[in-house]
């Protein structure tokens, strides 16, 4: 008799969104203008044109900080985004309170100031990085 080998059962992924949630934070981003979600790693991630500026993992959703707009965060007891237990947080995104996200208006502030974060870390690293070497022969 063959043994049948014991079955593995998935772990929920931390990062799935529920289409619903994704609907309601595109439509409470609209005052922004210009943002579109892109599915990545099974979450999702949020962008003004071109600049990555939050992500909706597990229903919730995280913007970009930098030393302007952390301490709003940490104000409202947030925690920065952390999908998996035996990893570190990354300190770059926290989760926007349920308060603020239940505002279009609000939100649309606290999200502008997360692009504009983005943006300066963007511009810091085009800053930061090595001018292109010429061969010359």
């Amino acid at each position: 008799m063959r043994r049948q080998k014991p079955r593995r059962t998935r772990r929920p992924n931390p990062l799935t969104v529920s289409e619903g949630f994704r609907a309601f934070v595109l439509d409470q981003l609209e005052e922004v203008g210009d943002v579109t979600a892109r599915s990545m790693f099974g979450g999702v991630g949020v962008y003004q044109k071109d600049v990555f500026f939050g992500i909706i993992a597990g229903d919730a959703l995280y913007l970009k900080v930098d030393a302007t707009n952390q301490a709003n965060y940490e104000a409202a007891g947030m925690r920065p985004f952390k999908p998996y237990r035996n990893r570190p947080a990354s300190r770059h995104y926290y989760q926007v309170p349920v308060d603020v996200l239940e505002s279009a208006f609000e939100l649309a502030s606290w999200a502008r100031k997360a692009v504009a974060a983005a943006e300066r870390k963007g511009k810091s690293r085009v800053e930061r990085a090595s001018p292109p070497v010429r061969l010359t022969s």
